[in-house]
């Protein structure tokens, strides 16, 4: 991207009639130098910038000529031509504005005679009588008045023409516009000019100067007349609802601005528009001439859209400054508000609600105006305490989350207004602890944080009272705010609000403080709570805040960098000395400080807070933190150091040296990166530093060129231009050297597509545009035949992504392709692009399109195929490459279609053989790859014709011989292939039903094979009675194969996928093509019909979803295309279509086809494409008309002939309620949606009950957004009841109604649970509802009358809808009112000496207690007085009712939730106070709680059998309880063990499962507190010698979830503790016990596996620490320990086992893997290095991050710190690899183990034996096609780095070492083995058939895999052997060791 050159203006030059040319001609004088001379020399330049100087001179030479010139005919007629000219150019040219610009400087004296012709000139425009030429001279008239003096003057001496005028073209466009209904485009045309129309008519009254007085104010008056005439049109517009609502709106503004001149005396003007806005106008009192315009206003039903645009009207039109209008004015406004208020809860319409919002807020300004005219009577009605501010209020509380962006803006300039009105009415008053702001400001700080419009009106109230009151309540405020910033949706609000808080906050500070001190406060407040976020937040917080918040912080306060940069540094110093204590590292979640300093340092230079890279910022940190952040574990920290390095404010600052090295650096090991938004940021910041590249070398070339010999003192020439410039070509080819390098055989796609993406940058940036002289780099200089050839096998990619960016790149280097042309090797192409286009894989017809893309780009096809031409392109040289592309695409498409035609003849003879040898979607696929990349501009337009033709007719014979599959009723297993003549009859069945074809084999017979699955395509083709059995596939072998469903079903949808892409693609390019010898395009009418016809029939009939789904693609670009078609016959299609289809689904035909089951498949989508493709600016009638259809079809219906209607309707409706196209259209049909769900819900007929639990989904997701929390109940995705039933009043009544019902059936019914299953529906939205403080006090909409009909659902028999009910309840009740509602519950359940009660009712009550009490719990009360009174009172009535959780309650469903209760209780206390126990005690609950254990069958053992309904619950609750109980006596000091209830022991012997894993739990959260160092005050006395009984009960545990915890523990306890133990415990030796332990590690499953194998290497270690002496005891044991971590390192074990192996391999890394003494033997220490190896190479990025910490610990010790520079630094995996063998290699030196360890190292490098015998093997077996299965695919893991990395990593050793084997016998295995792998690759390699990188993938990429690993081999063994240098052993692929040498530093240095 070179400098940009400001864009050239570009202006229509004007012209002039013939006969004012011949006249400028005849006045010309020789000389040139008079008027006409200049204006023909400027009429007949073609370029109007030109033109702009001509106009200039005018009034120059007018003045020059003076008041001789008056009657000079030369300049008389040029004044004529120019008014011509004026009014001939159009609104929007320049030249009419520099004209009339001219013209206002014209001499006085000419101003008569140019005023007569300008008036003449108008005068003819104004008689003009064409409909289309109206809009012209609207323009005029409109541009007369703007700023144009003789314009204006004009229009004044022709008012009356004027205005006859508009009222004459306004009447004609109206009937225009009626006698065009239908045709979309004419009518949106005719709507502007009527909108146009209006506009200047309004323009005219107010700018006119004759509307200023009286005179025109007479009946007789022609102007009056007109002006009648017009307010009547105007009030006829606004009534009219078909028009487009600006124009009624325009209309609404225009109606008053002329009552407002016409009306006399102008005092009664307010009481007028008062009585028309309240519909009580006196028809005795008001003038004639305005009933005769207005009776409608008067006299007739104005609708709510008219009120509301009158509204406007009043508001923008009158004066309302300065009080002008007085007490009736005042009187207007208070009614206009009243007015607005009554609309808002009667208008629903989105478009209607924008208009209110912008309409409100306009009322909020005028009421601002009167109050700042001081008006005293209106200070009580419009204070923070009046009812009028109250209603706005509500409607702000109500409409703040409204999901229109827009609308929600309009509330907050609402919001704003009121503060300020209120302000004025408190003016003179101290208002700040004013109790309105006081009050407000509460109200909003006690909201949830999740309320975007919190944060607007907080914003407000800041700058209205400022921040200081605000932090003087809570000042967490800004810590608070932070925390939310989590959340994508909040996050913009959040930093808005932080931004005004901190810039007030500042502000008050300065201008409280005279010293410097008030910056300290400043940054506690808002800089440190913005740290701890960027060091310790989670991700999502830490990237919003870089992203939004902290760019805003640093460019207010650019001084805050120093300190933040200071204080973050102090952090890095002091964690770095910690980790050098401590290795054990963070997790690779915690970015910590350093990536906290980068993000700081990267927006600040962003932002130009860094003034230079080479003096500023790398004085702020230094080169190790920036590689350590390059490499950092955690992305966000690369990416930030990354763009630090790349991004600039100054575009042409010049990249440094260092920065050079740092991004070469980078790029070696970030490639890989899994995240595709990590990669698309590398990619994008990459660019952003070639931009610098690019623009500074362009700098740095001028300076050269300029060869100044004084150097000037500026920061470019540090150096002599020329040196940096060199280095940036070197750094630009270093850096594709190693993009090219990274593209190697298997390298992952991550890596090819990071690479080639920036490739792609590259080559964009650095092009070189005609006329640019230089450029420091070109990517096509460092391309060579290799590089091509790897650029071309990236197209076998199996992702699209990596090809499309391949062949872009192949593109932009298009004429260096040139050069690497093989004609034979093009023919292979070509052939090989023919097979996989036939191939039944399906990404293979993908791979190649893009080789035919590439070869007709190229023009590099092959020359046979030029006889499909019968016209040679004739061209110029310019249109040379478009001409030659077209013809090589035509010749393509028919070579393809050629084979398509044969493959479809064949495909209707037998589709089983098409589906198994050449499914055929892979050459329509290939044809509509060809045309996509088309030019638009054809030249063989007589070829292409039949072409197109033949294509639609191929098109439709295809879809004739797949669609019997996809319209079957089961398109996914039907195949005949069964073998049995039970399953061949019942497939007959279906061949019958889908109308089986008598030219189709396959369609007329089932068939019986034999037992084995698979056929021969000659033995199916002679089985064929109607076929001709000569006919055979052209280039196709016969071959043996199986073909199962899958296999039909793929080929057959596919098809039909890729007809409707073509299709739809056909229709989209080819009509609007421009034919210069026609004026059609290259498909008719007809042809376009048949289309949509096609489109049509399979979208109705096909049942497979992927069939229809893509039709449905296809369908949306032809109903696009026939939207904006002129044709009007074309345009009406989708309207007849919709109507067709709606009738076909009413009318509910048995015979119809419509599929009415799998959601009635492409029906949806069907309507879906017809009414998404209506022109959204339109009033949508389509919409409006067939959401009524719809909805009336879903309501209930008693006639069974209707169920099918019914099953589309509301099936129709979900996929419309889903589509976010139709947008805020949809809304208003919401609430009939949800009502027909509802009460769908209650059909007796399960389709219809299916299909409105569908719809009534999609209509939870529209109304409540899409789920953004992993709670199902979250805030997040919740609204209050006053906004919900505001939007939707009608479900109000409707929703209470149903209630009631349910409620009512709910207390009479005894067993029929399914009578009422809308209860699940209500509960369900009911729930999602939540009461607000700010909901108001308005009872109309009050959530109140909900609440009991919500308790009585409790009652309910069904368990989960109680469940339900008690979930709902909650958010309707307030927080305060909470324990009262409990304690009313509580209070309703039964005595224990009641008689007859039931249970459903109390486990309904106690659920609802339940809920409330914890809904309580997490409030923000914390531990204020009153909280803790409340629980007491709560729980004093929970004692009251004690028996339900004794035995005396039989039912154990209703004592394990009060059991619940009472636990919950002891939570809420403990939160409340420390002192609890006091208070418990004192009430007595422990003591009750010690009774209910006691006699709880925990204690007396259980009489029942498991079978008892809810048992597993009450166990749980009652231990819960118990534990609880246990912890307390526990903590009370002094207290005896005897007064515990139960014992831990008693309740680890329990015979219950759920008792025991419960206490396990709770026991092993102490154990891990202690062990990790978060207890207190460690592990409770309680706990302590436990060991023994752990042991005895891991012996006897059968049940695995507490066998596992039971590890668990024993892992959490010191093995010194209870390990001695072993023996008389479990009559196991310590040995023994290790031996158990390993093999439940081998033989269990996953979970106890992992703990089990942690707990043996736990073990292990404590023997080998603490017996050194005798480690030779458990030498087996050893190693059979090691053989188990090696076999659990495996990929197909689940992610646990692997996790749990890194965690072992980093606790015994000092021990076995770096001990400076080693204790295993080398091959095991080195079998554990390769399980490392292995597990950083893993595809699962929690097992490399896992792994890479092993890796840390082990650089981190003593021994092996001075290995890297990167010692005690999180690392990622990709460099953690290079890390961990460069830390191995200075292992095996200081071990002096080089000789033993070298050959197990190559036989790494050489990789397994069996590799190669399985490439052969995949050879030479016979090809299976397993459909979707894309072979090897691989995300991380690439075989060649590794090989890469070890490689060199040897090399570097030996090199340093100087070691050679002391007898040439040492390695003669490896040689041998290397030798014949060496033999058996060029054998393979000559076996692959042509172009085998494309047609033998896999094989190819398997073989140069093992053929670069071979070659590495081979060099270092002759390394060894002396024959090859070191300068010259590197692979063919890969740069020298230098990189290896980046990694490493010499024994004697530091390591960072």
């Amino acid at each position: 991207m070179g400098v940009k050159k400001k864009k050239e203006m570009q202006v229509a030059a004007l012209t002039v009639c013939h006969q004012d040319l011949e006249t400028l001609k005849s006045f010309a004088d020789v000389e040139g130098k008079n008027l006409a001379s200049l204006l023909l020399h400027c009429v007949q330049l073609t370029d109007g910038v030109s033109q702009i100087h001509y106009i200039k001179q005018i009034v120059p030479l007018l003045e020059k000529a003076g008041k001789n010139g008056m009657c000079d005919p030369t300049i008389q007629s040029c004044l004529d031509i120019l008014a011509g000219i004026y009014l001939s150019l159009s609104l929007k040219n320049p030249l009419k504005k520099v004209l009339a610009s001219s013209l206002n400087s014209l001499p006085e004296f000419f101003l008569p005679e140019a005023m007569r012709r300008f008036t003449s000139r108008l005068q003819e425009e104004l008689n003009t009588t064409d409909l289309y030429s109206y809009r012209k001279v609207t323009d005029n008239i409109s541009s007369c008045m703007e700023n144009f003096n003789l314009g204006g003057a004009s229009v004044n001496n022709l008012l009356k023409n004027v205005l006859h005028f508009l009222q004459k073209s306004l009447i004609e466009i109206l009937e225009e516009n009626r006698k065009c209904a239908g045709n979309h485009i004419i009518q949106t045309q005719l709507m502007n000019d009527l909108l146009v129309g209006i506009r200047v008519s309004m323009m005219l009254v107010q700018k006119v100067q004759d509307f200023q007085g009286n005179l025109w104010k007479t009946s007789d008056s022609p102007i009056w007349q007109n002006m009648c005439g017009l307010l009547n049109i105007f009030t006829k517009v606004l009534s009219d609802d078909d028009l487009l609502q600006t124009v009624q709106s325009t209309s609404g503004l225009a109606i008053i601005l002329f009552i407002k001149a016409m009306f006399h005396p102008s005092e009664k003007i307010p009481h007028l528009i008062s009585s028309v806005l309240l519909h009580s106008v006196d028809c005795t009192s008001v003038p004639e001439w305005f009933m005769s315009s207005c009776r409608s206003l008067c006299c007739g039903d104005i609708s709510q859209s008219a009120v509301l645009f009158l509204c406007q009207g009043t508001l923008a039109m009158l004066d309302w400054q300065n009080g002008s209008m007085g007490r009736s004015g005042e009187a207007l406004l208070l009614d206009t508000a009243h007015v607005l208020f009554t609309l808002s809860s009667q208008i629903k319409e989105p478009t209607l609600e924008m208009f209110l919002s912008r309409i409100l807020a306009s009322w909020t300004n005028s009421a601002i105006q009167v109050l700042e005219s001081s008006s005293p009577s209106l200070t009580d009605s419009l204070n923070g305490n009046s009812s009028i501010v109250g209603r706005l209020l509500e409607y702000v509380y109500t409409h703040w989350e409204h999901p229109l962006d827009a609308l929600r803006h309009q509330t907050k300039i609402m919001f704003k207004n009121l503060l300020q009105m209120h302000r004025l009415t408190v003016e003179g008053a101290d208002f700040v602890p004013d109790p309105f702001f006081v009050e407000l400001t509460e109200s909003l700080l006690r909201l949830e944080w999740h309320i975007k419009g919190k944060y607007t009106c907080l914003g407000c109230l800041v700058e209205c009272i400022g921040v200081e009151h605000i932090l003087a309540i809570d000042k967490t405020i800004p810590s608070q705010i932070l925390e939310v910033m989590g959340d994508q949706s909040l996050v913009p609000y959040a930093s808005d609000l932080l931004e005004t808080m901190f810039r007030n906050h500042k502000s008050h500070l300065k201008s409280q403080t005279a010293e410097s001190s008030w910056i300290d406060q400043w940054h506690e407040t808002w800089v440190s709570p913005l740290l701890f976020i960027l060091c310790e937040g989670n991700l999502d917080q830490k990237s919003y805040v870089i992203d939004y918040y902290l760019p805003k912080l640093l460019s207010y306060s650019p001084e805050s960098l120093q300190y933040m940069v200071k204080i973050l540094q102090t952090s890095i110093d002091a964690k770095t000395g910690q980790e050098q204590s401590f290795p054990s590292l963070g997790s690779c979640n915690s970015r910590g400080a350093l990536g906290a300093l980068m993000a700081c340092l990267r927006i600040a230079r962003a932002h130009g807070h860094l003034q230079s890279a080479t003096d500023t910022w790398e004085n702020l940190v230094s080169d190790a933190r920036i590689k350590q952040g390059l490499i950092h574990q955690h992305c966000q920290v690369r990416i930030d150091t990354l763009g630090l390095l790349c991004e600039s404010n100054r575009s042409t600052e010049i990249v440094s040296m260092e920065e050079m090295q740092w991004i070469q650096f980078f790029i070696t090991y970030n490639l890989n990166s899994q995240s595709p938004g990590v990669r698309q940021q590398i990619c994008s910041l990459l660019k952003k530093l070639f931009c610098r590249i690019q623009e500074s070398s362009q700098v740095l070339y001028k300076l050269e060129q300029s060869k100044s010999k004084r150097e000037p003192e500026n920061e470019l020439t540090k150096q002599h231009p020329s040196v940096s410039l060199q280095q940036y070509k070197n750094f630009m080819s270093s850096i594709c050297n190693s993009l090219f390098e990274a593209l190697f055989p298997g390298s992952s796609y991550s890596t090819r597509f990071s690479a080639l993406t920036i490739l792609g940058s590259i080559a964009e940036v650095f092009h070189v545009p005609e006329g640019r002289i230089y450029t420091v780099y070109q990517l096509s200089h460092d391309i060579d035949v290799d590089r091509f050839q790897t650029l071309m096998e990236c197209f076998t990619s199996t992702f699209e992504d990596v090809k499309i960016l391949a062949f872009d790149l192949l593109m932009k280097l298009s004429k260096t392709a040139v050069h690497f042309q093989d004609s034979e090797k093009l023919q292979g192409l070509f052939q090989a692009a023919l097979e996989l286009s036939t191939s039944t894989k399906p990404y293979d017809c993908v791979t190649a399109s893009y080789l035919l893309n590439f070869l007709i780009w190229q023009d590099a096809l092959p020359s046979s195929l030029s006889a499909y031409l019968t016209q040679q392109v004739a061209c110029d040289n310019g249109d040379r490459p478009a001409a030659v592309v077209e013809r090589n695409t035509l010749m393509v498409i028919k070579c393809l279609m050629e084979n398509l035609e044969e493959e479809v003849s064949q495909a209707e003879n037998s589709l089983l053989q098409a589906a198994a040898a050449f499914p055929m979607y892979g050459r329509v696929h290939c044809i509509t790859g060809a045309l996509q990349k088309l030019s638009l501009n054809l030249q063989l337009v007589s070829e292409w014709r039949p072409v197109v033709e033949k294509l639609l007719l191929m098109s439709y014979r295809l879809s004739t011989v797949v669609s019997p599959v996809i319209q079957s009723s089961s398109p996914e297993g039907l195949i005949p292939m069964d073998t049995d003549s039970e399953s061949a009859s019942r497939l007959q069945m279906i061949l019958n039903e889908i109308q089986p074809r008598d030219t189709n084999d396959y369609f007329n017979q089932a068939k019986i094979l034999k037992e084995h699955d698979s056929f021969d395509m000659k033995d199916l083709n002679a089985s064929v009675v109607n076929i001709d059995t000569s006919t055979e596939i052209k280039g196709k072998e016969v071959k043996t194969c199986d073909v199962t469903a899958q296999m039909v079903l793929v080929c057959c949808w596919r098809s039909m996928k890729e007809v409707a892409l073509l299709l739809g693609m056909l229709c989209q390019l080819l009509p609007m093509q421009p034919v210069p010898e026609s004026s059609d395009g290259l498909l008719t009418v007809e042809q376009v019909k048949e289309i949509g016809d096609y489109f049509k029939q399979h979208l109705l009939q096909s049942r497979h979803r992927g069939a229809f789904e893509l039709a449905y693609t296809g369908f949306v670009k032809l109903t696009e295309v026939l939207n904006r078609c002129p044709n009007v016959s074309l345009q009406k299609l989708p309207e007849q279509w919709l109507w067709s289809v709606l009738e076909e689904i009413k009318c509910s035909d048995p015979s119809s086809k419509l599929c009415a089951t799998r959601r009635s498949a492409g029906i949806p989508f069907y309507i879906q494409a017809l009414l998404a493709s209506e022109p959204k600016k339109g009033r949508m009638d389509l919409l409006k008309i067939t959401m009524k259809e719809l909805i009336s079809l879903a309501g209930p219906t008693d006639d069974i002939q209707s169920t099918v209607p019914q099953v589309h309707a509301l099936n129709i409706l979900r996929a419309l309620f889903r589509d976010t196209r139709l947008g805020e259209n949809i809304i208003p049909y919401v609430a009939d949606g949800a009502k027909a769900a509802i009460l769908g819900f209650t059909s007796p007929v399960w389709a219809v009950r299916n299909s409105s639990t569908l719809l009534f989904s999609a209509l939870i997701t529209r109304i409540f957004g899409v789920k953004r929390a992993k709670d199902e109940h979250s805030k997040t995705n919740r609204m209050t009841g006053r906004e919900f039933f505001s939007r939707f009043p009608e479900l109000y009544p409707f929703l209470l109604k149903q209630l009631e019902t349910v409620a009512n059936a709910v207390d009479s019914d005894m067993g029929e649970p399914n009578r009422h299953p809308s209860m699940f529906l209500l509960l369900l939205v009911l729930e999602r509802l939540y009461a607000s403080p700010m909901d108001g006090t308005s009872s109309a909409l009050s959530m109140g009358p909900f609440v009991p009909f919500i308790m009585r659902c409790g009652h309910s028999p069904v368990y989960h809808s109680r469940e339900m009910a008690a979930r709902a309840l909650v958010p309707f009740v307030m927080i305060d009112h909470i324990p009262n509602t409990i304690r009313t519950l509580l209070s309703t359940l039964p005595s224990c000496t009641d008689q007859c009660f039931r249970q459903n009712h109390i486990h309904g009550t106690l659920l609802q207690v339940f809920h409330l009490l914890q809904a309580y719990s997490d409030s923000k009360h914390g531990t204020n007085s009153d909280f803790q009174h409340e629980l007491t009172d709560i729980t004093v009535c929970t004692k009251a009712k004690l028996w339900l959780a004794k035995r005396q309650n039989p039912c154990l469903v209703t004592r394990a939730v009060y059991i619940d209760i009472l636990f919950l209780l002891t939570c809420c206390l403990n939160k409340s106070a420390k002192d609890n126990q006091p208070v418990l005690e004192s009430l007595g609950f422990w003591e009750e709680v010690r009774g209910i254990i006691s006699g709880s069958e925990l204690i007396t053992g259980f009489p029942w059998a498991f079978k008892v309904p809810g048992l597993p619950q009450y166990l749980q609750s009652l231990t819960r309880l118990a534990i609880a109980a246990v912890w307390a006596a526990a903590a009370k000091s002094g207290e005896r063990e005897r007064n515990v209830p139960i014992s831990f022991s008693q309740l680890l012997e329990s015979a219950f499962p759920e008792v025991r894993s419960l206490t396990l739990e709770a026991l092993l959260e102490k154990f891990l507190a202690a062990a990790s160092g978060l207890g207190e005050k460690g592990l409770p006395p309680l706990l302590c010698n436990m060991g023994e009984k752990f042991l005895l009960l891991a012996m006897k545990e059968n049940h695995p979830e507490c066998f596992c915890k039971i590890l668990k523990i024993l892992h959490c306890m010191d093995p010194g503790e209870w390990l001695p133990q072993t023996e008389h415990c479990v009559h196991l030796t310590p040995k023994e016990f290790l031996i158990w332990t390993m093999d439940i590690a081998s033989n269990e499953r996953s979970e106890i596996q992992s703990v089990a194998l942690r707990l043996a290497s736990k073990v292990i270690s404590h023997h080998m620490q603490t017996c050194v002496e005798n480690r030779e005891l458990i030498a087996a044991e050893l190693k059979q320990w090691v053989q188990l971590v090696i076999s659990s390192c495996e990929d197909h074990l689940p992610t646990e086992s692997r996790l749990a192996v890194v965690e072992v391999l980093t606790s015994t890394t000092p021990l076995f893997l770096t001990n400076p003494h080693p204790i295993l033997e080398l091959q095991d220490t080195l079998a554990l290095w390769k399980c490392v190896l292995t597990l950083l190479q893993s595809e699962e990025q929690a097992v490399r991050d896992a792994a890479t910490e092993t890796v840390t610990t082990a650089m981190s010790q003593e021994n092996t710190c001075q290995s890297t520079e990167f010692a005690f630094c999180q690392v990622d995996a990709s460099i953690a690899l290079a890390l961990a063998l460069a830390v191995l290699c200075d292992l095996l030196q200081q071990w002096d183990q080089l000789a033993p360890g070298l050959p197990i190292l190559l036989g790494w490098l050489l990789g397994e034996s069996d590799d190669l015998v399985a490439c052969v093997e995949s050879m030479h077996q016979v090809e299976e096609d397993y459909l979707f299965e894309k072979a090897e695919v691989n995300f991380w893991a690439e075989t060649l780095i590794f090989v890469k990395y070890l490689c060199k990593h040897l090399f570097c050793l030996l090199s340093k070492s100087g070691w050679r084997p002391p007898s040439p016998e040492m390695l003669c295995h490896l040689q041998r083995m290397v030798s014949e792998q060496c033999h058996l690759l060029s054998q393979f390699f000559r076996e692959l058939p042509p172009a085998a990188e494309f047609v033998k993938t896999v094989e190819f990429t398997r073989l140069r895999i093992q053929e670069e690993r071979t070659l590495a081999c081979l060099r270092l063994l002759a390394f060894l052997e002396g024959k090859e240098g070191e300068d010259t052993l590197v692979l063919s692929v890969w740069d020298s060791y230098a990189e290896a040498r980046q990694l490493t530093l010499p024994r004697t240095e530091a390591a960072c």
